[in-house]
């Protein structure tokens, strides 16, 4: 029986220590990606900050998921693909959703500081205030 048991986790070894995953000739590059990611990002949000009607969401969300592929002339196959390979290492994925991660805290950041004007005293907004006559 202890043979069958050392057999089993010999193989299981074995198994765990295959080489990692060759890239798909058509792989996007990390900065692509990066790029690519941080759109996607983007559209995901507009498109759930609009109130859904039954399958608006679907007919133009999808729509935009195509403009964003054609302006990166990349293809959803090719971006499949890629983002299936960047998350079979962890590191890698992790290392590109931190970058998007900054670019869209620098975004932010941008439209923050745009809305402010210099000079100007900011006043909290007053939530059912009654309005003084």
């Amino acid at each position: 029986m202890q043979k069958y048991i050392t057999l089993f986790f010999s193989v299981l070894l074995f198994a765990a220590c295959k080489q990692a995953a060759t890239p798909p000739p058509d792989v996007v590059a990390e900065p692509q990606m990066v790029n690519l990611l941080t759109e996607l990002h983007l559209t995901d949000g507009e498109l759930y900050t609009v109130t859904p009607v039954a399958d608006t969401l679907y007919k133009y969300g999808r729509e935009k998921y195509i403009a964003v592929f054609k302006k990166h002339h990349i293809s959803e196959k090719q971006f499949d693909d890629s983002y299936k390979y960047y998350t079979q290492d962890p590191e890698k994925i992790q290392g590109i959703y931190e970058k998007v991660d900054k670019v869209l805290k620098a975004k932010l950041d941008s439209i923050t500081k745009a809305g402010k004007k210099p000079g100007a005293t900011q006043q909290k907004p007053q939530i059912n205030a009654v309005p003084q006559e």
